[in-house]
């Protein structure tokens, strides 16, 4: 029985330090998601050797009382590892607290067998459950708040349109470049040698591909949640309208039809159908919670 028990013990405290591990050498996004699914296997672990030990415990009431302890010890350890990992994701405040217990209820089971364990053991077993119910129940909504901020991460326009480059013109009002008169730029001009590849920002849609006055030929991506990129001036274009694309993937080339002095990336981030300043998505600035 005492070789059986420390054996137990040893496992679980080795699954204890390889979430840990997990957490330290894992990253904010994917590895965060490890880190969740490693913590649910902990938690059924931990489920089946308090159920092992709830039957056992008849027989040898000291080694019930020595793992109690452990499984404590544990649940507090995995208190921790859940709001550690409400930081690694980056949960605004309120959005997920670990220390409250979600909101659970159903009918009571009155076919549940009785056990005739002394009651202060019987309670303690009680609370254990249900406290591993909570964090189980816990772990899935933050690992579904996760993949959801990971897909809403993935769909948000993030960098430049061009991987070599300079900003030759900003957003905003300036001198029109062939008449000279005022006027307003809807968007950034990246100048970048003629057949420079132009790839998308976020994941989306290909909506648009061909020529609109003025920017020669042009492709659109809808990105969802209002979002939209456009890229102009193109020596060509290199992905259908119905194309769904990925962050880095290569959809034309830098040229300069349409109203160019020069090869240039013309590039727009438009937001609920009007365009904004791309500057702050070209430097990362904006996020998903």
């Amino acid at each position: 029985m005492k070789v059986g028990l420390a054996v137990t013990l040893c496992g679980l405290t080795c699954a204890g330090l390889g979430v840990c591990a997990t957490l330290v050498i894992a990253g904010p996004s994917d590895h965060a998601l490890a880190g969740i699914r490693a913590m649910h296997a902990q938690v059924l672990a931990q489920q089946g050797a308090l159920d092992a030990l709830d039957a056992s415990s008849h027989r040898n009431l000291d080694a019930l009382a020595l793992k109690l302890g452990e499984l404590q010890a544990q649940a507090t350890r995995l208190n921790a590892l859940g709001e550690r990992l409400t930081q690694v994701g980056k949960l605004e405040d309120g959005e997920f607290d670990f220390k409250e217990a979600p909101a659970l209820g159903g009918p009571e089971d009155t076919s549940a067998p009785s056990h005739a364990l002394d009651e202060q053991f019987s309670a303690s077993i009680t609370r254990m459950h249900a406290q591993f119910d909570e964090q189980e129940a816990q772990l899935s909504v933050l690992e579904n708040l996760l993949l959801d901020r990971k897909i809403s991460n993935a769909l948000l326009p993030q960098g430049m349109p061009v991987a070599t480059g300079y900003i030759g013109s900003g957003y905003g009002g300036r001198s029109d470049p062939i008449n000279g008169h005022s006027e307003f730029h809807s968007g950034i001009d990246f100048d970048a040698a003629p057949g420079t590849p132009i790839q998308a920002v976020a994941e989306g849609v290909v909506t648009w591909n061909g020529e609109r006055p003025g920017y020669g030929n042009v492709v659109e991506v809808d990105h969802g949640n209002g979002y939209m990129t456009r890229y102009a001036h193109n020596q060509q274009n290199m992905v259908a309208v119905g194309t769904r694309v990925h962050a880095g993937q290569i959809i034309a080339k830098v040229g300069s039809t349409g109203r160019a002095t020069g090869p240039h990336c013309h590039f727009e981030v438009w937001l609920d159908g009007h365009p904004v300043n791309p500057l702050s998505y070209v430097q990362g600035k904006h996020h998903n919670g």
